[in-house]
């Protein structure tokens, strides 16, 4: 059920009593991460210390900013030396020059310290997402990282300017009169104390929004694609009340996050604009006790320009990007569990690349055939009914298998539980290596370097690099290119190879159509000669006539072949064919099966000849045009595509040009919640 606790947690969410904890503490965490941010910045000791360096001449050019200024106006233009005046600015003018150099100097410094922390990060969440096959390194990898770079880069840069800066401020503050100093250097430092002790609260604030933002899009995205499963069991409400409850906590961790931006406003208007009131309502006291005009406007300036601009990056800096760092990081660092009193279980054994069974069951050695199928059963879910119930199937060697049926009824799990994607809820799944060559085109069974099973998902991926690259992929060695055009000629893939200049262009994914994909990843498994190739759906994208191009290929190269019907006629054109329709699942070839097999029949008779090319006897051919009977689903929905609504896992998809659609007798998953 949706919005559940975790499996060890009681339905309260608290560890039971006198349970310990497993993992640090978000207190522990922080840390641990600012020590190890310590660590980083003192292994990097020259890279700081050039970054200072180049920074001086910010300091420079801040100092020179006031302190030019009021001897501009006190020793030139108030005194009646214009010239004198005139150089002074002059002398602020080159200080700005030379900071503006000095700045640009500080990016390269920045960079230096940087990107080790990039490369850090990159080599953790690579070498975590190996070692326990972390579903988010992905993500980490593509976006965390690349956050944490960033905003590092940014915290360093803010930091370092409200440091330098502020020191060549309070140094100018200092040299024009020591009173100014008092009043500016007060409410400044007020203002960042206050700031940093919002610091902590509000980056766990951040991350409580953070997690309650990330808690909701994962429950959306659960529900969104199982809509009507959810209206069909009539559990609306309660998946209402869970949504309600997750949008409830983002808001309250978004309110709270936004009290303690207060106190980040009030903190930024004690620290710099305060000291701006305080210089002009004391005003009269300065210029009554030995401050110039000049050294009051050199401060005003001081303030304005330099102070006020620099606390305002600085608190925007770390309050916003500091806290999605620390959070960043902390997730990034890896947990280490606390020890337990419970001893460890023992480790369970591993299955054998040729066998996936389920906890329990005895691995029964079969009769000698491709695949075997003993009592398979699998359900997405303890509470769940079994999507397979029971099923006993065997499938020789270079047996061309079609397997068709409903929508939804597990055709895409079945292929998954064959490829060893999904373990079996029980019974077991055995995968045999052919006993002899398979086939004219397949390695002899004891050759290393060859996958023993293929699958071709109807997503194909194509990556980019060459077409010889993107079609050698699943070779131990190069393939020979005179193997490679042969094989892009049997599947049909050889005119878009000639289009695009040879297997040694590079391949742009994006500018493939989906049948293009579809052909390249259907010729990659073929040169991967393995002796049982899975095609689920794999040619829903090509038109009829190279549809049965790439199967016939396929048969013809040897092996086992098992193909989740797109079309009915990748049923009739199989040696075999398995109906699965529930309890009453059916196997046999296409005759045995239009005579004791209604759903079968149902699925044949929707089929248009224009949708694929006859090839079954001729005695069945006048039932290919009957309209389809009513299947009687349980939801009272026709579980074959109409005509003109082809499904494709929940999305209505046209695959000729522009008016042409697809004819009735799609065979396609669309998809249930939770499996297909």
């Amino acid at each position: 059920m949706i919005g559940n606790p975790p499996a060890d947690l009681p339905p309260g969410g608290e560890p039971p009593p006198g349970a310990r904890r497993s993992g640090p503490t978000t207190s522990e965490r922080h840390n641990s991460v600012h020590r190890r941010g310590l660590r980083f910045l003192r292994a990097r000791r020259r890279e700081v210390g050039r970054l200072a360096a180049w920074s001086v001449l910010e300091t420079a050019q801040t100092f020179l900013t006031g302190y030019a200024l009021a001897r501009a106006l006190d020793a030139g233009f108030l005194a009646g030396r214009v010239d004198v005046g005139l150089g002074w600015l002059a002398a602020a003018a080159v200080a700005v020059v030379v900071g503006a150099y000095g700045t640009g100097r500080v990016y390269g410094a920045v960079a230096a310290l940087v990107e080790p922390l990039r490369d850090r990060l990159v080599r953790h969440v690579v070498e975590r997402g190996v070692r326990d096959a972390d579903r988010g390194a992905l993500s980490r990898l593509t976006q965390q990282v690349e956050i944490a770079r960033d905003t590092f880069a940014g915290l360093v840069m803010v930091s370092r300017s409200f440091v330098f800066t502020a020191a060549g401020a309070l140094i100018g503050l200092f040299s024009l009169a020591p009173p100014l100093l008092l009043v500016v250097a007060s409410p400044l430092a007020a203002g960042v104390a206050l700031f940093a002790l919002t610091l902590r609260p509000l980056t766990r604030r951040q991350e409580a929004f953070l997690v309650a933002d990330e808690e909701l899009a994962a429950q959306l995205g659960a529900v969104c694609p199982g809509l009507r499963d959810i209206t069909a069991a009539g559990a609306e409400g309660q998946v209402a009340a869970d949504a309600e409850a997750r949008i409830a906590a983002e808001q309250c961790a978004a309110r709270s996050l936004a009290r303690w931006g207060v106190v980040r406003v009030v903190a930024l208007a004690i620290g710099g604009q305060l000291p701006i009131v305080l210089l002009l309502a004391t005003a009269p006291w300065l210029l009554a006790h030995g401050v110039t005009p000049g050294a009051l406007v050199g401060a005003l300036a001081y303030v304005t320009q330099s102070l006020l601009p620099a606390l305002q990056n600085l608190i925007h800096g770390l309050g916003t990007s500091g806290s999605r760092l620390a959070v960043v990081l902390r997730r990034l660092a890896p947990d280490t569990p606390a020890p337990t009193n419970a001893p460890a279980p023992a480790p369970a054994p591993a299955p054998t690349p040729e066998t996936t069974s389920a906890a329990g069951s005895a691995r029964r050695p079969g009769p000698p055939a491709a695949v075997t199928l003993s009592s398979l059963t699998f359900a997405y879910g303890p509470a769940s009914e079994p999507v397979i119930d029971g099923l006993d199937l065997s499938v020789p060697h270079g047996t061309h298998l079609a397997i068709v049926g409903p929508s939804g009824i597990g055709k895409s799990t079945l292929t998954a539980l064959v490829a060893g994607l999904l373990a079996p809820t029980g019974g077991s799944v055995d995968i045999r290596p052919a006993p002899d060559s398979p086939g004219p085109d397949l390695p002899a069974p004891d050759r290393p370097g060859h996958p023993v099973r293929v699958l071709i998902p109807q997503e194909a991926y194509v990556f980019t690099g060459t077409f010889a690259e993107n079609l050698g992929q699943l070779r131990s060695a190069p393939v020979p290119e005179r193997e490679l055009l042969a094989a892009a000629e049997a599947l049909g893939l050889s005119p878009l190879l000639d289009r695009l200049g040879g297997p040694t262009t590079e391949v742009d994914p994006g500018t493939l159509s989906s049948g293009e994909r579809q052909l390249i990843a259907l010729t990659r498994a073929y040169l991967a000669r393995a002796p049982l190739a899975l095609l689920d759906e794999a040619t829903c994208h090509l038109d009829a006539a190279a549809e049965e191009r790439v199967e016939r290929a396929f048969a013809r190269r040897g092996g086992t072949l098992v193909v989740v019907a797109h079309r009915i006629s990748s049923a009739l054109r199989a040696d075999r064919v398995l109906v699965m329709d529930g309890r009453r699942t059916a196997y046999g070839s296409h005759d045995e099966l239009m005579e004791r097999s209604p759903l079968y029949r149902d699925l044949v008779g929707a089929w248009s000849p224009t949708s694929g090319t006859p090839t079954a006897p001729a005695a069945h051919r006048p039932e290919w045009s009957h309209p389809a009977l009513p299947l009687r689903d349980p939801d009272g929905v026709d579980t074959v595509a109409g005509a003109g609504l082809p499904r494709d896992r929940r999305h209505v998809v046209a695959y000729g040009p522009v008016g042409q659609m697809e004819a009735s007798g799609d065979l396609r998953d669309g998809g249930t919640l939770g499996g297909q």
